[in-house]
């Protein structure tokens, strides 16, 4: 009898969280890589590498960007190198608001660390960058800030996602 319970229960739960799954867009790729010691050297400039093979579909490009509460700017300057497969190789800096003095930091916190996932669709777009070639990209982020090393960082990443 307990045995059938608890497969009735597992069922139940089951089939109530398959529609949470199928509302979740379609993720193509998402890494984050860990900032040694918290301590974002310029010269550190983490390289994501994924695959375009629907070159029918638009793409959603983000960064993903955890730090401490302790971090000492409202905002980040980055410079992104993307490069095609085709090598053609697409640079950009851009400064990216973190939090206001008058709110407070904008991302989601837990305790004392908080996680932003930035957009870069409008830098893409004024850069004439599509992700409509078949093949291997890259994507190199790198701090640009006047701090450095950029302390009370923790991780940086690239999130990909496929639009519907």
């Amino acid at each position: 009898m307990r045995n059938a319970r608890f497969h009735l229960y597992l069922g139940l739960f089951l089939l109530l969280n398959t529609g949470n799954f199928s509302c979740t867009p379609l993720n193509l790729y998402e890494r984050t890589v860990a900032i040694p010691a918290h301590r974002w050297e310029s010269d550190f400039t983490p390289q994501f590498t994924f695959l375009i093979k629907d070159t029918t579909a638009r793409y959603d490009l983000s960064i993903t960007l955890r730090h401490r509460d302790l971090y000492h700017f409202n905002n980040i300057w980055l410079e992104i190198t993307l490069f095609s497969p085709d090598g053609k190789q697409y640079k950009f800096k851009t400064e990216k608001q973190l939090g206001t003095n008058q709110s407070g930091w904008l991302g989601t916190g837990m305790d004392d660390i908080y996680e932003h996932r930035i957009s870069l669709q409008k830098e893409l777009l004024e850069n004439a960058v599509s992700l409509r070639k078949l093949g291997k990209y890259i994507v190199v982020i790198k701090q640009i800030m006047r701090e450095d090393p950029l302390e009370q960082v923790m991780n940086v990443g690239l999130r990909i996602e496929k639009r519907s």
